[in-house]
């Protein structure tokens, strides 16, 4: 069963996440409000995958948390924000990001792509709505039909 550390400081967003997720077969480790919090779930519990907002409780940036993670050992990591712009300028770790409001088809499409990145280093269509890949330091394989 794939791990999943959601990092999200608005309760309503990190609850559907989690209902989301467990009713499609994911373990979701915990949420957590803040850097520390999100960082000492990261590393009791080793995720898979982490769905991570920008800006978490406290001033916190999620990026933080995304770079701490990444440092322990491979993680995928899929950003939501409402400013994807500002993700982009930030991160310096993680596969993609996910525009906020989504749905939740959305949500668990856009884990599947990163699992996929962190598994083959392929990223293979269709994109859901409010999806994209950031820049790595690894190349990754896009198929050509994005439809």
């Amino acid at each position: 069963m794939t791990k999943v550390l959601i990092a999200e400081d608005e309760l309503m967003i990190a609850d559907m996440a989690e209902e989301v997720l467990v009713e499609n077969g994911y373990e979701v480790c915990g949420i957590a409000r803040t850097v520390g919090e999100a960082i000492d779930i990261g590393r009791r519990h080793h995720p898979d995958l982490a769905l991570i907002d920008l800006r978490l409780a406290y001033g916190g940036f999620g990026t933080d948390v995304a770079n701490e993670l990444t440092a322990l050992g491979r993680i995928g990591v899929l950003y939501a924000s409402g400013n994807v712009a500002q993700v982009k300028q930030r991160a310096t770790t993680g596969e993609a990001c996910l525009a906020k409001p989504f749905r939740s088809q959305d949500l668990l499409r856009g884990l599947e792509i990163v699992n996929e990145i962190v598994t083959s280093g392929r990223a293979s269509p269709p994109f859901p709505p409010g999806f994209s890949l950031l820049p790595s330091p690894l190349p990754v394989a896009q198929d050509a039909d994005l439809g």
